[in-house]
């Protein structure tokens, strides 16, 4: 398999080690197929009508071992706002995706991605042991939404609703200023409800 792709110009063989090295034409198919990417698609559809909805920064994320992966992104419009790359790994312990997303997992699963997970002290707020991390998940799953209050930075709020698409655990949330987000909680978690029932198809 190596040798055809080296074939193909796909990857490269040095002459003294003879180790092979990615090309960049095998970087430009792999950019082709994440933009053309269904998930990729939807992911940013969701948080586009999540920010409109809501003037707040939105976020769609994926549930991975130990953190949860942001794929897609829209920032608030508003002079003071939170915002995160695409790409960057959330704590699970410290944001609503992560909490949202341990939820959708069972409770042993949850509690064992806790434990093997890096449950560093971000603020003052974080919660790092895993029996309150715990009680505070299976709260979030009766109410059907979940929060993170200064948890992951402070002065920031987030909320999160979760999802399976196509067997896969995925969520939505928006984050901002603390203040704010308390301010218009039941507003913004409506926003979220009807996005996610909109395009996860979750009722």
């Amino acid at each position: 398999m190596l040798h055809t792709l080296h074939s193909l110009g796909y990857l490269m063989r040095t002459t003294r080690t003879r180790r092979f090295y990615p090309t960049g034409r095998l970087m430009e198919l792999t950019r082709q197929i994440a933009e053309n990417d269904p998930l990729t698609t939807l992911a940013q559809e969701a948080v586009e009508q999540l920010m409109a909805k809501t003037n707040e920064s939105a976020f769609f994320g994926l549930l991975e071992p130990a953190a949860v992966k942001v794929v897609a992104m829209q920032p608030s419009r508003q002079p003071l706002r939170y915002i995160i790359d695409v790409g960057t790994r959330a704590a699970l312990h410290a944001s609503a995706l992560g909490k949202g997303l341990l939820a959708l997992l069972p409770d042993d699963e949850a509690r064992a991605a806790l434990e093997n997970s890096t449950r560093r002290q971000i603020t003052p707020h974080t919660i790092i042991d895993v029996d309150r991390l715990m009680t505070d998940i299976a709260k979030g799953r009766k109410r059907g939404w979940h929060e993170a209050r200064e948890e992951g930075a402070e002065g920031v709020d987030g909320l999160a609703v979760t999802g399976s698409l196509a067997g896969l655990p995925v969520g939505i949330s928006l984050a901002g200023p603390a203040d704010r987000m308390r301010k218009h909680r039941d507003a913004y978690l409506e926003a979220l409800r009807e996005v996610r029932d909109g395009l996860l198809g979750e009722r």
